[in-house]
């Protein structure tokens, strides 16, 4: 079992969702977040006067997958995520990670069957 997290742009939210439902990915949590990386943030002029965004608005994906849905959530979300075809800064990550357990609260189902 992974978890997969991926930070995305807000407004690739809904073309990662379609593509997450093409290969069979329904279950995800979504979560409005901040920060910067590469980009560090913007500048912009407001009433005459120059200010700095130093966090940007992003979109956090967490996703629960059995071992056979890793490289299909991974590649979804690659390509519904990415601006054109080269990408571009401030696209954001994505990071896979071991998950020991899962436990469905209504059932008590561990592991695999839980997911």
């Amino acid at each position: 079992m992974k978890l997969i997290i991926a930070i995305i742009q807000p407004e690739k939210l809904e073309a990662v969702k379609q593509a997450l439902t093409e290969v069979d990915v329904v279950r995800l949590t979504v979560m409005d977040c901040q920060g910067f990386g590469r980009q560090k943030g913007q500048t912009g002029i407001y009433r005459g006067h120059e200010f700095s965004f130093n966090l940007l608005r992003k979109v956090q994906l967490q996703i629960a997958v059995n071992e056979d849905f890793v490289s299909p959530t991974v590649d979804a979300i690659l390509g519904a995520g990415r601006s054109g075809d080269q990408g571009a800064i401030g696209d954001g990550k994505i990071f896979v990670l071991p998950m020991d357990d899962c436990i469905r609260i209504r059932t008590g189902e561990r592991g695999e069957e839980a997911i």
